[in-house]
Order: structure tokens, then C-alpha cells, then sequence
């Protein structure tokens, strides 16, 4: 058994196999929909674990668009989770953060802080300036993780789906 798969008895906790609904946000100023590695990597990597992406998009680094996108998506009762490729870094052109945060997102820290600790392991300490993150908006999970193909592997196959259908049904509680 691999080091990132968990065993059958810890299986039960984080969830079952459902099929999630997902929409893929990328956000960038350099991308293309059709020139977007890291945003198709994340739709492969999802829909290869059993989930339904049902949306995907590209929009630019800004609060305005990713918040336009995500609350038509997030008020779609078949979106269960969305996730974002893009814009957590700390440049003044990396808003996908500040748009989650404006929109009244709750933040789920533990999220964020593995994500690093995952990624530290693979490139240092330049971990710290990610600000991959976990935000409930309008009571639905949407990950925020980092640009790059490497980044949005680790999280996908690391920490969303092992998690999400869990996280899922405590919300639907």
C-alpha cells in the first residue's frame, strides 16, 4: 500500500467512493483555456479518481472575475467542490485569495498548512510563500492551490481527494 493511500479502516472516515460534482477554476494572465497545463492536469487527476468535473473555466487574475465565476458555479446545486489553479502567490497580480476572502469565505487552516508541509518535502523552503488554502463559500468547499503542475498534483492527489467526500457529507450534516 502506497504512503498517501489510507487504509481501508481510515477509509470509512474520510468517505466512500462517490462521485462529486466539481468545477476547475484556472486563473491566470498568461494562459489560455486551450494553453492551460496546470488546469487540465487538475481536471485528469480528478475525474481519474471517479469524480465528475462539471465546469471549467479561465479567467484573469482578478477579484471581480474569479468571484463572478465561482458564485454562478457554487449556487449550481450538482457543483459539490470547487477547485482553483492559480493566483496564491504573493504578487500583487495573485488575487484567487483575496477573491475567496471577499466573498465571505470561512477558512479551513489545516488545509493550507499541509499543503506546505507536503511541499516543503519537494521544493524548500520557498513552501512558505504559497498561500494554497481551504474556504467554505456559500457552505461548499473550494480549494485554492498554486499555479504550477507539480503543486496542483500534490494537492489533488495528496489532500483533495483523499478528504473531499468526507468534507462533503459533514457539510451536507
Amino acid at each position: 500500500m502506497s504512503e498517501s493511500a489510507p487504509s481501508s479502516a481510515s477509509r470509512h472516515h474520510l468517505g466512500g467512493n462517490r462521485a462529486l460534482g466539481i468545477a476547475v477554476l484556472s486563473v491566470s494572465d498568461t494562459h489560455t483555456e486551450e494553453d492551460d497545463p496546470s488546469g487540465h492536469l487538475a481536471r485528469d487527476l480528478l475525474a481519474k479518481a471517479g469524480h465528475r468535473v462539471l465546469r471549467y473555466a479561465l479567467v484573469a487574475n482578478s477579484i471581480a472575475d474569479v468571484r463572478e465565476k465561482l458564485e454562478l458555479w457554487l449556487a449550481d446545486a450538482k457543483v459539490e467542490v470547487a477547485v482553483t489553479v492559480g493566483g496564491t502567490g504573493v504578487s500583487s497580480r495573485d488575487l484567487t485569495v483575496n477573491a475567496l476572502e471577499v466573498m465571505g469565505g470561512k477558512k479551513l487552516d489545516g488545509f493550507g498548512e499541509l499543503y506546505r508541509s507536503i511541499s516543503f518535502g519537494e521544493v524548500g523552503p520557498l513552501a512558505l510563500i504559497s498561500r494554497a488554502a481551504l474556504y467554505l463559500v456559500a457552505g461548499k468547499p473550494v480549494f485554492a492551490l498554486p499555479g504550477s503542475e507539480r503543486a496542483v498534483r500534490t494537492a489533488i492527489e495528496k489532500l483533495i481527494v483523499p478528504a473531499s467526500i468526507h468534507l462533503v457529507e459533514e457539510l451536507e450534516r
